[in-house]
């Protein structure tokens, strides 16, 4: 396993996507092998998950991905912060937005990670 970029999925051309039920996390597996599962490990005063996905991800299945990117927000609660995390992914059928969203109380990580299986 390693650590990816968001990038690394531009050019794969995805066979399956798999999202957890509890939105925890969420698996890309590729034409050429490697898999690429997307989520948060959870810790103690924080919750991180997948709060809406916009788009069919069938549209992403079978075409090479054109795009693959990554934005974010942060903010302040007033007692701990937030962060917003946009996953953008486009192929020539449709694109596809995976919106993450986490909060804690300010001391723990909010960030989405990506690793190649």
């Amino acid at each position: 396993m390693r650590n990816a970029k968001m990038s690394d999925l531009t050019g794969k051309i995805l066979v399956r996507i798999v999202v957890a039920e509890d939105k925890s996390n969420i698996v890309f597996s590729t034409v050429d092998g490697p898999r690429y599962k997307m989520y948060h490990q959870q810790d103690c005063c924080e919750d991180v998950s997948i709060e809406d996905i916009v788009g069919e991800l069938d549209d992403l299945i079978g075409l090479p991905i054109l795009e693959a990117r990554e934005s974010t927000n942060e903010g302040d609660t007033g007692g701990g912060t937030f962060t917003w995390t946009f996953y953008v992914l486009r192929t020539n059928r449709g694109s596809v937005t995976i919106r993450w969203y986490g909060e804690s109380n300010g001391y723990y990580s909010e960030d989405v990670t990506l690793l190649e299986i």
